[in-house]
């Protein structure tokens, strides 16, 4: 389905059911009926989905009810369905919108949405991000705590009032934790990009909390404790923020961050993901 005719696009649409009937999608063209865990592949990340288990189909997203092609280069554009050993089903999402692309935020959340509508309890969110931390090296896996939603908007609609107290199950990073002692984590502060951070920004975050800069996660994570789905948060440092490190930013410096870190993290997550 191409962005210019996506149901989305309409204010008269309900997401939820779109969402349904992008989950029927998904059944029909697996042959799956049902998926147990939902896993965003940001970048970096990538390659996780090669060692979760056995791949039974890949289908491109747009042949899949409101979705649409990504439009940054490290994002595959495909869903994958995946058996683990352990007789798990993992929806794997290679298809990310951005709220920089400028579809609205009801595309931005539609990969969670599907994935609840798929019956997946669990949503696993990563991302390549800046760190704020000096002592984090490019390379460097981090939980993700909680978040700071710098875009001035939200995925939930009317009077929607949910709590996001513990938004990024603390259960799940414990268990994370006992795969990998080391990992450390942070808060997430989602800016509306596409531009990087300026360094006052990446001070301001600091001030305010945050710990990690991106542009991506904060409202996919909304959506999914909105669809009563458990969320564990993954970042991949592929760089230091702006005035944090000296060098200019850029996103050949994010990419080649993830392809050296991917053999490291992409087990770590497949691991992780084995536990769940």
């Amino acid at each position: 389905m191409s962005s210019y005719s996506n149901p989305l696009d309409d204010p008269a649409a309900d997401p939820f059911e779109v969402a349904a009937r992008a989950a029927s999608d998904i059944a029909r063209l697996t042959g799956v009926p049902q998926h147990d865990i939902a896993l965003t592949l940001g970048s970096g990340w990538g390659k996780a989905a090669d060692l979760l288990g056995e791949t039974t189909t890949t289908i491109p997203a747009t042949e899949v009810t409101g979705f649409s092609r990504p439009a940054l280069a490290g994002h595959v554009g495909s869903l994958r369905s995946i058996l683990t050993p352990g007789g798990t089903r993992v929806l794997v999402i290679g298809a990310r919108t951005h709220y920089y692309e400028g579809h609205g935020v009801r595309r931005v959340v539609h990969s969670v949405r599907t994935a609840a509508a798929t019956g997946a309890k669990t949503m696993v969110l990563t991302n390549g991000a800046g760190g704020i931390k000096e002592t984090w090296t490019p390379g460097t896996p981090v939980l993700i705590s909680d978040h700071i939603n710098l875009t001035a908007d939200s995925p939930l609609e009317g009077a929607t009032f949910i709590d996001l107290t513990d938004l990024y199950s603390s259960r799940l990073r414990d268990l994370a934790r006992t795969i990998d002692p080391s990992l450390d984590e942070g808060v997430y502060c989602q800016f509306r990009g596409p531009h990087y951070e300026t360094p006052a920004e990446v001070q301001m975050a600091k001030t305010i909390g945050g710990h990690i800069v991106g542009m991506s996660t904060a409202l996919e994570a909304i959506a999914a404790r909105e669809a009563g789905m458990e969320v564990l948060g993954f970042s991949l440092i592929t760089n230091l923020a702006a005035g944090i490190q000296t060098t200019p930013l850029s996103h050949q410096e994010v990419l080649e961050a993830g392809q050296a870190a991917e053999p490291v993290i992409s087990d770590l997550l497949a691991r992780v993901i084995g536990t769940l």
